[in-house]
């Protein structure tokens, strides 16, 4: 019998239509939780070399369909993390739809490949605005109303770039560095009230983003004369020789919210089969 600790409570899960966060948002409706998931839409791109995988207004609604097929409710909608309002209005919707944000899962994400020297200020500001102040954003609304009510779980999509440099990973790097630190204030200051907050550090997981970095690797003449040998090239310099899926980041998020994981707080935890990249 599926164990549904969870019932009752609601989760906000952003980049929740794909990857990490749509099972990471499973996860939590198979506990039998309440979803909101909003995801930025490939209809809105991100103007520039920034990259990530942006699903279709179908792939959302596909997800949601997932979420209540676990027989929970679901609010999906488009959300852009960069945006204050749409941040607020989304927040805002969920509280309508669900009530209180119990889970705060911050998995919207960027990624760009350029030499420091080689950079444009826009795409450095982007992959900062999405991977570091997203989270603030929705960090800084769902907050207040965790503490209020001394039970809270904040889950930031952090990255084995969170502890390590790679050579024209900058920007991805520094942001991810940055949200552990957020991450570590934010488990102080919610200690005594109930709240923990955990970064999880994936390495190489079966995603959109990480094949959309293949074909950034591909075109820079990476390892790999096609998308599909650089994937396989990744998965075969891995110690366990895979990559992970995404559905071992989901059990973990959930294992952080019981409320027996209340003690793990201001961590960050690899998932990365055992590669420091």
């Amino acid at each position: 019998m599926t164990d549904r600790f969870l019932a009752g409570r609601a989760a906000l899960v952003t980049g929740g239509a794909s990857g990490m966060g749509r099972a990471m948002a499973l996860a939590l409706a198979g506990a039998g939780c309440d979803v909101a998931i909003g995801s930025l839409l490939d209809e809105r791109p991100l103007g520039t070399r920034a990259y990530t995988h942006l699903p279709s207004a179908a792939d959302l609604c596909h997800v949601a369909g997932e979420v209540i097929a676990q027989g929970v409710r679901c609010h999906a909608a488009p959300l852009d993390v960069r945006d204050d309002n749409s941040v607020a209005g989304f927040i805002e919707d969920t509280q309508r739809a669900l009530g209180p944000v119990d889970i705060l899962v911050n998995a919207a994400g960027v990624c760009a490949q350029d030499l420091v020297v080689d950079m444009d200020d826009a795409t450095w500001h982007m992959v900062l605005d999405v991977n570091l102040n997203g989270a603030y954003r929705t960090i800084k609304r769902c907050l207040p109303g965790m503490i209020e009510r001394r039970r809270g779980r904040i889950v930031n999509l952090g990255s084995t770039a969170s502890r390590v440099g790679w050579p024209r990973f900058a920007a991805y790097c520094a942001s991810k560095h940055a949200l552990l630190g957020l991450t570590r204030c934010v488990a102080l200051e919610g200690a005594a009230h109930g709240v923990s907050c955990n970064a999880i550090n994936p390495g190489y997981v079966d995603t959109g983003l990480t094949r959309r970095g293949s074909v950034e690797r591909v075109k820079q003449g990476g390892q790999g004369v096609s998308v599909e040998e650089n994937l396989k090239t990744i998965a075969m310099t891995q110690p366990q020789l895979r990559l992970i899926p995404a559905e071992e980041i989901g059990g973990l998020a959930l294992h952080l919210c019981r409320d027996e994981a209340f003690g793990i707080t201001g961590q960050d935890i690899q998932v990365s089969g055992g590669t420091l990249w």
